[in-house]
């Protein structure tokens, strides 16, 4: 049977792949290695991690190389979105992943990007409810494609996904894990609406995540909302850095008028290219893991400068 546009976008969305107070989280399973052809070095699975805010889901943690070994040293941390397509082909949902364990050894080894603990978040089936930035939504319904039936606001639990990142799995990886715990050493990175998760989680987290990693991010979702929300929240600039970028293929080729504003708009307030502020365009790149494993290394190194 043929998707239409509709169906595609509809598909690709829900399943592609201050001082804020902290409160203990409720246990997690012990780590299981994860091994087999396609990971490279040490990946670890906390299998159905358990939250007080939004559902269960596994969190993989990849250890950078040496790690067992420099037992002073710590490390900052990368936090990924719609994890299970993030270092294992046999989970991602394309059957190619993006590749950052081998990107993150290659990086590591030249000296391109600093040692870092990569933490992949799984994505469950309210993946449109977890990652639509809720402060965005004005109304009581909003239409996320054209021809879609209003979708209920009351449904989105963006908020409650960053409170179960910000309360109870940081303080988690943070305590299980040898971490450099500040906002320049803790950044969050994901694609297509995982990318408006990453922007809204540095809006409404800017003292916890110093940096977002948005990779051909869904602007065009609800008519663009999230853009103007961008525009009125965004954080001083000095202490932030953002990533963009997009392809001119498939859903991608929809992006390049709303990321050209959102950098103006980013520039206009201070954000310096090239500093705290890096985007790109693909050409003739896509909307799949394949495109976003090609292009890896960009963000990794400048989320994780030496």
């Amino acid at each position: 049977m043929r998707l239409g546009m509709f169906g595609v976008v509809l598909l690709l969305l829900v399943s592609a792949g201050s001082a804020h107070a902290q409160q203990k989280p409720p246990s997690a399973t012990a780590a299981q290695a994860v091994t087999g052809e396609g990971v490279t070095g040490t990946l670890l699975r906390h299998a159905q991690f358990p939250s007080r805010h939004v559902a269960a889901r596994n969190v993989d943690v990849w250890l950078p190389p040496g790690y067992d070994e420099a037992t002073a040293t710590r490390y900052p941390v990368l936090y990924m979105h719609d994890g299970q397509n993030v270092f294992d082909p046999s989970t991602s949902y394309t059957h190619v992943d993006w590749g950052v364990d081998e990107a993150m050894t290659r990086l590591i080894a030249n000296g391109h990007a600093r040692a870092a603990i990569v933490v992949a978040v799984w994505n469950t089936p309210k993946r449109l409810q977890e990652y639509m930035p809720r402060r965005a939504i004005t109304g009581d319904t909003f239409v996320p494609t054209p021809g879609d039936p209003p979708f209920p606001t009351s449904d989105i639990v963006a908020d409650d996904y960053l409170t179960f990142l910000v309360t109870e799995l940081k303080p988690f990886i943070d305590a299980q894990y040898r971490t450099l715990t500040g906002p320049a050493d803790t950044s969050v990175m994901g694609s297509s609406m995982g990318g408006l998760i990453s922007a809204y989680a540095v809006l409404e987290y800017p003292d916890v995540f110093g940096g977002a990693g948005c990779v051909s991010t869904h602007w065009p979702i609800a008519g663009g909302i999230v853009e103007g929300y961008l525009a009125q929240h965004l954080p001083a600039p000095g202490g932030n850095r953002f990533y963009f970028d997009y392809g001119t293929e498939a859903i991608d080729a929809q992006y390049e008028p709303y990321q050209q504003r959102i950098d103006g708009v980013m520039r206009a307030r201070g954000y310096r290219p090239g500093a705290d502020l890096l985007s790109h365009r693909y050409l003739g790149a896509t909307h799949n893991e394949a495109a976003w494993r090609a292009r890896i290394e960009v963000p990794l190194m400048f989320l994780l400068l030496p």
